[in-house]
């Protein structure tokens, strides 16, 4: 296990870069090709919501970015209540890993069964602190697998699968590249970019001047 503790834990030179650029956001509104950016990455997106909604939002995320734990706390449940569920809003998250631990924390998503993975999502969010923050993660992320239905056999079956953390990785790289995303968390809205944890009133007012 030691091999997959050095992959996945720790600090790399692309870590350093990845959270050097966290800070970097642009005060102006931009906007991306949104059919390019509809185009789903090599794991294929996961898509809440009615796809004739007119508002698509794609929220590009850091499972260890506490900006977007924040975000899924205190906006998310507003935005899935009055927005997604009624049909007005379709929302797209992807993965921006910062560091080998959210990448990791992405993994497990996808591992698990294809219907749970917002409900992991919510959770990891919920309890990041617990997992994601200590002197031990690796540890810890084993320890919070075990609890939404991992063994350790399985957990490591995930980590060490290197199709799944280099798609992974793609699907951050694809997003900094073509997309100009280069912090946590960012959204599309309709093609055009937002970043920071906006509130449900700042979001809400993006998306009523889309409908």
């Amino acid at each position: 296990m030691t091999q997959t503790r050095r992959q996945f834990l720790k600090t790399t030179a692309l870590t350093t870069a990845a959270l050097g650029l966290a800070s970097a956001a642009p005060a102006w509104a931009q906007s991306v090709d949104e059919d390019e950016l509809l185009k789903p990455g090599p794991l294929g997106d996961k898509i809440l919501g009615d796809e004739n909604a007119p508002v698509t939002i794609v929220e590009y995320a850091s499972m260890t970015c506490g900006h977007c734990a924040n975000f899924h706390e205190r906006t998310w449940p507003d935005l899935k209540k009055d927005y997604i569920e009624t049909g007005k809003v379709r929302f797209i998250f992807r993965e921006f890993p910062l560091d080998p631990v959210a990448s990791a924390a992405f993994m497990l998503a996808r591992c698990a069964p294809q219907e749970k993975y917002f409900d992991i999502v919510d959770i990891m969010f919920e309890e990041q602190r617990a997992w994601a923050f200590t002197d031990n993660p690796y540890q810890s992320l084993l320890d919070f697998s075990k609890q939404i239905g991992f063994t350790q056999e399985s957990f490591e079956e995930c980590l060490t699968n290197q199709g799944l953390l280099d798609a992974v990785n793609a699907v951050r790289e694809r997003g900094a590249n073509e997309f100009g995303v280069n912090s946590t968390p960012t959204f599309f809205i309709n093609g055009e970019k937002h970043s920071g944890a906006l509130s449900i009133d700042e979001m809400g007012k993006i998306i009523e001047e889309n409908l």
